[in-house]
């Protein structure tokens, strides 16, 4: 029997929450409090801080994608268990009782887990470019089963400009299956849909308080079937999504000053990692300036200091502060003001911009580009040429979905840096009011003490707690 459903209802707040009887009924009958979440509140780092207990200086998951300086390379999105250092909540459990199992669909660092059950998004990417939806599973019978029950993994509704419920709804489907067939301790579910219509068209919008509604009666039939289980159910985000009216072009203007480089493809220009003296990895409102030479981190300061819509730029010991001062973080952390946000663009003509900066294409992009959630407003024709693409994708011919904007003023929704009012703040909802761990008095739960949470709910909290 499943002791603890945990469900990641990213952009969950008291503002969402407002529009979403159902977990309100629960936070009313169990306990609701706010996430004390880290920075860089972004999934990949909170999730790894929510699942180890560690601070992202620890468990080293600095944010989305990091610059990789053995490799000399950018990535984005990665997917290897490995690269989150630290001991994860199931495996703790384990250190009591060997036989806890765990279940992880959709949470982030999937593969290679040690989880007894896994389901995360995973393309199947063909020899000749195509790319098809698909999921990766283990154990691999579960494919199969998961794939006939519900149909493919609807990849091009889970990111993009036809992202929508249709994820989200997939995921929570899968979890009531597994949670029926495979009795898991711990079952864990990520759930996305908040994040598209909260970034594409802000959090006062019409279309989130629509957004949140929907999810909320999506989740009904999971909900039952956990309650009906006697499972605990612990339901959190690790951010909370703000008003965004202000990109911040952090890399143009490294770019300004001599301190980018670039080199050109096919009349496209490419940032140049290797010999730049400084460039950002723009990750929604934090971004890692890397700088190669320790004599120009002064400059480097100074001038994001005095870039508009910066807040912070912090040093190696400022990082410390906020428990970020990593090896993988840049030797320059910079913060945006409320509502600005840093773009990843290093083109100053957009005549000149790579071919992927068009395109839906996380793993190219040397940063986060929420302009993917839109088809290009001032290209009339974007609808159709997406639908051209789909057509010779059904075909077997090759294919680019050349339809993402390059004016990032269409994104209203962002988050990133640590919360700057109640109303953007994460929440954490329990169905169960009486856990011994849990203090309401004290209206916050710090995401690193989310794990001792779920150790307690699960009834392995001697572990690390000694009770």
């Amino acid at each position: 029997m499943t002791s603890v459903l945990l469900l990641d209802v990213v952009g969950l707040t008291a503002r969402t929450l407002a529009h979403m009887p159902r977990l309100s009924a629960m936070a009313a009958s169990g306990a609701q409090v706010q996430l004390g979440t880290v920075l860089p509140a972004v999934t990949c780092s909170v999730q790894s801080t929510i699942l180890t207990g560690r601070s992202p200086a620890e468990h080293g998951i600095v944010g989305n994608g990091w610059y990789f300086r053995d490799q000399g390379e950018v990535h984005l999105w990665r997917q290897h268990n490995a690269l989150v250092q630290g001991e994860k909540v199931w495996e703790t459990a384990r250190r009591a009782r060997p036989d806890f199992t765990a279940a992880n669909i959709g949470w982030w660092y999937a593969m290679g887990a040690s989880t007894d059950i896994t389901v995360t998004p995973r393309p199947i990417y063909h020899a000749d470019g195509r790319k098809s939806p698909d999921c990766y599973v283990r154990p691999p019978a579960l494919h199969d089963e998961l794939t006939d029950a519900l149909g493919e993994f609807p990849l091009f509704q889970y990111w993009g400009p036809t992202a929508s419920l249709r994820s989200s709804r997939w995921i929570i489907d899968a979890t009531r299956k597994i949670m029926r067939e495979s009795q898991s301790d711990l079952v864990m579910a990520y759930l996305p849909h908040l994040d598209y219509d909260l970034q594409r068209f802000g959090p006062d919008s019409p279309a989130a308080d629509r957004a949140a509604a929907e999810l909320d009666a999506a989740l009904a039939p999971l909900l039952d079937e956990a309650r009906d289980a006697g499972a605990t159910v612990i339901a959190l985000a690790e951010y909370g999504i703000a008003a965004a009216n202000q990109p911040v072009d952090i890399n143009r203007a490294l770019r300004s000053e001599g301190l980018l480089e670039v080199y050109t493809q096919a009349g496209r220009e490419q940032l140049d990692t290797w010999t730049s003296r400084a460039f950002a990895v723009a990750d929604h409102q934090v971004a890692h300036v890397y700088v190669a030479n320790p004599g120009d981190v002064s400059r480097v300061r100074d001038l994001l200091r005095r870039l508009p819509g910066v807040d912070e730029v912090l040093d190696r010991a400022d990082q410390a502060r906020y428990g970020l001062d990593h090896e993988r973080s840049g030797e320059l952390v910079v913060i945006a003001q409320p509502g600005a946000w840093f773009t990843y663009y290093y083109w100053l003509d957009d005549d000149k911009a790579p071919e992927f900066a068009r395109a839906v294409d996380i793993h190219r992009k040397p940063g986060y580009d929420p302009a993917e959630l839109f088809f290009d407003p001032a290209d009339k024709l974007a609808k159709a040429k997406a639908g051209l693409g789909l057509l010779r994708k059904k075909v077997g011919l090759r294919y680019a979905m050349n339809v993402v904007p390059l004016d990032p003023s269409w994104v209203r929704g962002t988050h990133g840096r640590l919360p700057s009012s109640d109303a953007d703040t994460p929440l954490l909802l329990c169905s169960d009011a009486e856990l011994p761990f849990w203090d309401t008095a004290s209206e916050t739960v710090p995401a690193a003490g989310v794990r001792d949470l779920i150790l307690q709910a699960a009834g392995v909290a001697h572990v690390v707690t000694g009770r």
